[in-house]
């Protein structure tokens, strides 16, 4: 089954049947909020706010572990994660929707792994990957049939949040390798890969990170909506291709 994780600006998916709703107790805690199970085009689904569905949690307060662990727990195999980012590299400018290809961890104090007691063995994770290959190839492909654009790769830096970033911070960022920065992609890739979920996500620009183009002088927080609301139509367009080559 595929479960979509959505991000600010997507707290609700309306092209979504829903058939019922279900609060999920974990041994890590309560989710962001109860998983929402529906329908699209005949396929089943399970949709989850990250931030809660209220928009109420705050980047570094999300119960990452608790999420993936219920939404692993209920039969979702795979994971899309639709999460809003700033623009470093020129081309991504506001509007744009990406598919990350690789993640630089800048976030701290995170709970950040299933095998952090000392009754359980060792493990480690590959994660030369961070992203599903197949999962990405998969959104691509949805893209290209909902006849949405979609930048193929991008290395996403993840902040602490949720303050936004310095232009210092941001030039770091671009010297490090990093084309978007956001406050999401971790420790969330990392948790799923432990689980043995295939995870990808779909970024979405909704404003220029800090020094660059309109935010050269400081990042305009009231014309984000303004970008996001359109680009999350196009989003959920994705959505529905994806189910479909998802093929569950």
């Amino acid at each position: 089954m595929l479960a979509i994780i959505g991000g600010t600006g997507l707290t609700q998916l309306t092209n979504l049947e829903i058939t019922h709703r279900q609060v999920i107790r974990t041994p890590y805690g309560e989710p962001s909020g109860a998983l929402t199970f529906g329908i699209i085009n005949q396929h089943e689904v399970i949709f989850l706010a990250r931030h809660g569905y209220g928009h109420t949690i705050p980047p570094h307060e999300v119960n990452y572990r608790a999420n993936l662990w219920a939404l692993h727990d209920q039969g979702a195999r795979r994971v899309v994660s639709v999460a809003s980012v700033g623009g470093i590299r020129a081309d991504l400018t506001p509007g744009v929707i990406a598919v990350p290809h690789q993640i630089i961890d800048y976030t701290h104090g995170r709970a950040f792994t299933y095998f952090d007691g000392r009754d359980r063995l060792v493990k480690h994770i590959d994660f030369t990957h961070p992203y599903d290959l197949a999962m990405r190839k998969q959104i691509l492909e949805a893209a290209h049939l909902a006849h949405e654009s979609c930048v193929d790769g991008g290395v996403y830096a993840a902040t602490q949040g949720p303050r936004l970033e310095t232009i210092a911070e941001i030039n770091r960022f671009e010297r490090d390798g990093a084309d978007m920065v956001g406050m999401t992609g971790m420790p969330e890739a990392s948790l799923s890969r432990e689980l043995g979920l295939s995870y990808a996500a779909i970024a979405v620009v909704v404003n220029h990170a800090a020094g660059r183009g309109s935010s050269r002088d400081g990042v305009q927080l009231e014309t984000i909506s303004s970008v996001t609301q359109p680009a999350m139509v196009r989003v959920r367009k994705i959505l529905e291709s994806l189910v479909e080559c998802d093929g569950e």
